[in-house]
C-alpha cells in the first residue's frame, strides 16, 4: 500500500464517489449453491442431504420471494446493503463493544526509529500527534489520492469517518456522528482531546490557520501532565463507554439530566479530532514480540479511552503506540493506511523533528470536568468491575513469523495471503482433530459505500488437502494444495467481485425479520450456524495488509480464535487471540 500525495493532486481523494457502480444483488441460484458448497465440509452423507432440500424448498418457495423484494430495494438504493450492515453489525447490539468489537493493536514505530525509551512519552506522541494532523490536512484538502486496485477506482467515503467522529449510544440502538468536512464543503472541528489520569482536556490543533508544531504540542501536552502529576486520579467518566450499550445510553442520558454542562462535554469529546491517551503502563515490545503492547491496546485502562471514537491513539510511557478504534465507521484499511502514512513520515525524518522550535502564544488545554454524583460514581465502577472481569477471558499473543515471508511465497507461484489461510486451517486441524469454520474479511470497496462481504476458507479442496496432508505421499500433497489454492483465490475474487453469499443471505434474513415473516427454515437449520451462519465462525481472520501495520479483533465465539496477520517480504507478524468460556453470554449476540 502506497499513500500517494501530492502538493498539487490530479485527483481529488472523493472525487470518484459518485461514479461508483452500486453494490450488485447476486442471483438467488448462484448464492444457494455456493452456501451449499460452504456446509459440506462440517456435514455427514445425511445430515448435508438434509440442508439440501431445505435449500431447494427455500429456494423454489420464500427465498424467489424474498429475492424479488431484495431486488426492488437495491433499484431505489445505491447501495442496498449499507443501512442494514451498519445497524446488524453494529448499531442494534447490546452487549459491550469496546472489548468485542473495536479493533485495535500496536504501532510499528519500534521497528526503527522508536525502540522502547523511557522519558521521552510527550515528546515522541508530540511528533506522532503532528505528522496524523498532517493526515488529517490531507484528507480535508482532498490531497490523498484515491484508492485504486489497478485502474478500478475503490470507495474512500469511509476516509471521512477516521477524523471527529464517534459513536452515541441509545437505548436500542446506537448511532454515528460524523462532524468531518472537507475544505470546499466548510468548517471542520479541529480541537483534539488528551486524557491522562481519567481526566479530560481539550484545545485547538490549529492556531492562526496553521496546525501546531510538535514543540508546541509538546508544550501543551506537558501541561495537561503536569496538571495529572501528584494529583488525585478523575473520576474515570470514559469507562462508561465500556458497558453494555444500553446501560451506558442510560447512564449517558442520566449524566446530561444532572447538568446541562455534561452535555456539552459530551459534544466537545464526539466533535473531536480524535483522542490521544496519555497511559502510565510500559507494555515493552519487541520487533519480533508484540504481545504485550497489542494486549494493552485490546484492554487496557478504559478511563484514559473514548470507547466509541473512531481513533484513540495510544501513547505509552515506554515510548511505545498503539490504537482502540470502533469499528461500526469504518474497517481496519482506514486505520492501516493512516498508520502507514505516519510509520513511513517517522522513518524518513528518523523520528525527529527538524523544524521550528518557536512556540506561539495560544491558550492552555481546557480541562473539562464532568459533573457527577454517587449513582454516576457507582455507574463508573460497574463498567470498571465488568470490563476488567471480561478482559481476563480474552487471552493475546502477538509475534513474529520470521523464517520466510512474502518474498518466499511468491517465488513458488502462490498467493501469500492464500498460503497464510490454507496453514491456518491445517493448524487448526492438528490442534483439534477436525476443521474450523472459518471467515476471512474480503474488501467490496470498488463499489459505492462498498465494506466487505465473508470469504469462507473452510472449503471441500481445503479440507482434502489438510487430510491428505497426514499421509507420506508428497507428489498428493501438492496436487492436493493447488487444488485448495486455486479454490480459495477463486472465491476470494467473487467475493470482491460483489458475488459472494453471506451478504445475500443475510439481507433475505432482514427483509423477513422487518416483514414480521416466519424465521426461513434456512437460518434455523444446524448447518447454518455450524458452518459459521450468524456470526458463528470459529475462525475469525483477516488479512491487515502488506504494510508495517498490524492489528486485532477479539474472536466471534467462545473458545473462537481471533487471527489477523500482516505479511512482510521476509516475516509475518500476527495476532491471534482466544476466548475462554468464562465470558458473559451477552458476547453471543450475532448477525447472519
Amino acid at each position: 500500500m502506497t499513500n500517494q500525495v501530492s502538493e498539487f493532486p490530479t485527483e481529488r481523494t472523493f472525487q470518484y464517489q459518485h461514479s461508483l457502480p452500486p453494490l450488485p444483488v447476486p442471483s438467488l441460484e448462484g448464492s444457494l449453491a455456493k452456501y451449499l458448497d460452504a456446509v459440506r465440509p462440517f456435514a455427514t452423507e445425511e445430515e448435508y442431504q438434509v440442508t439440501a432440500a431445505v435449500v431447494k424448498r427455500f429456494g423454489e418457495g420464500i427465498g424467489k420471494d424474498l429475492h424479488q423484494k431484495l431486488l426492488q430495494r437495491a433499484r431505489t438504493r445505491r447501495n442496498w446493503l449499507e443501512d442494514w450492515w451498519l445497524d446488524a453489525a453494529y448499531l442494534e447490539l447490546r452487549y459491550p463493544s469496546q472489548l468485542n468489537v473495536n479493533f485495535g493493536g500496536p504501532a510499528p514505530y519500534l521497528e526503527h526509529c522508536w525502540p522502547p525509551t523511557e522519558g521521552v512519552q510527550l515528546q515522541r506522541t508530540s511528533i506522532s500527534m503532528w505528522h496524523t494532523l498532517q493526515y488529517w490536512d490531507l484528507l480535508r484538502t482532498e490531497r490523498l489520492d484515491p484508492h485504486k486496485a489497478g485502474n478500478v477506482v475503490l470507495d474512500m467515503d469511509q476516509f471521512r469517518m477516521l477524523f471527529c467522529t464517534c459513536k452515541v449510544p441509545g437505548v436500542t440502538k446506537d448511532t454515528i456522528i460524523n462532524y468531518f468536512k472537507t475544505e470546499s464543503e466548510g468548517p471542520c472541528p479541529s480541537h483534539v482531546l488528551v486524557m491522562c489520569k481519567g481526566r479530560f482536556f481539550s484545545f485547538d490543533a490549529v492556531c492562526d490557520g496553521h496546525i501546531l508544531t510538535p514543540p508546541e504540542l509538546l508544550r501543551q501536552l506537558t501541561h495537561v501532565k503536569q496538571c495529572c502529576e501528584g494529583e488525585p486520579a478523575g473520576d474515570g467518566v470514559a469507562a462508561l463507554t465500556s458497558e453494555e450499550r444500553t446501560l451506558w445510553a442510560k447512564a449517558r442520558e442520566y449524566l446530561i439530566g444532572i447538568d446541562p454542562a455534561n452535555k456539552t462535554i459530551l459534544e466537545t469529546i464526539q466533535s473531536s479530532l480524535f483522542v490521544v491517551s496519555l497511559d502510565d503502563a510500559k507494555p515493552y515490545a519487541t520487533s519480533e514480540n508484540y504481545t504485550l503492547v497489542t494486549r494493552e491496546a485490546l484492554t487496557g485502562d478504559p478511563t484514559i479511552r473514548w470507547g466509541d471514537k473512531s481513533y484513540n491513539s495510544l501513547s505509552f510511557a515506554d515510548g511505545t503506540f498503539g490504537s482502540n478504534c470502533d469499528h461500526a465507521p469504518y474497517d481496519a484499511m482506514v486505520l492501516v493506511t493512516q498508520g502507514y502514512y505516519v510509520d513511513q513520515q517517522l522513518k524518513a525524518t528518523d523520528g525527529k523533528w527538524k523544524g521550528s522550535e518557536t512556540v506561539r502564544p495560544m491558550p492552555l488545554p481546557e480541562e473539562l470536568v464532568f459533573t457527577v454524583d454517587d449513582r454516576v460514581r457507582s455507574d463508573v465502577a460497574h463498567a470498571k468491575q465488568q470490563y476488567f472481569e471480561t478482559t481476563q477471558d480474552l487471552q493475546v499473543v502477538c509475534y513474529a513469523f520470521t523464517s520466510f515471508g512474502k518474498a518466499a511465497i511468491k517465488q513458488r507461484k502462490l498467493h501469500p495471503d492464500t498460503f497464510i489461510q490454507l496453514a491456518l486451517q491445517l493448524a487448526y486441524y492438528r490442534q483439534h482433530g477436525r476443521l474450523g469454520s472459518c471467515y476471512e474479511t474480503a474488501m467490496t470497496r470498488r463499489f459505492y459505500h462498498g465494506r466487505t462481504e465473508t470469504m469462507r476458507p473452510c472449503t471441500l479442496e481445503a479440507q482434502n488437502w489438510c487430510h491428505t496432508m497426514l499421509l507420506p505421499a508428497a507428489e498428493a500433497k501438492r496436487k492436493a494444495l493447488l487444488l485448495a489454492f486455486n479454490k480459495h483465490n477463486k472465491l476470494m475474487a467473487e467475493a470482491q467481485n460483489g458475488k459472494g453469499f453471506d451478504r445475500h443471505l443475510l439481507g433475505l434474513y432482514l427483509i423477513a425479520k422487518e416483514e414480521g415473516l416466519p424465521m426461513p427454515d434456512l437460518f434455523t437449520d444446524p448447518l447454518y450456524s455450524k458452518s459459521g451462519g450468524g456470526g458463528n465462525f470459529t475462525l475469525s481472520t483477516s488479512l491487515v495488509g502488506y504494510t508495517t501495520v498490524l492489528g486485532a479483533v477479539a474472536p466471534m465465539v467462545h473458545h473462537g480464535y481471533g487471527f489477523f496477520y500482516r505479511i512482510g517480504d521476509d516475516r509475518w507478524p500476527k495476532t491471534p487471540n482466544s476466548k475462554q468460556c468464562r465470558c458473559r453470554s451477552t458476547v453471543l449476540g450475532k448477525t447472519p
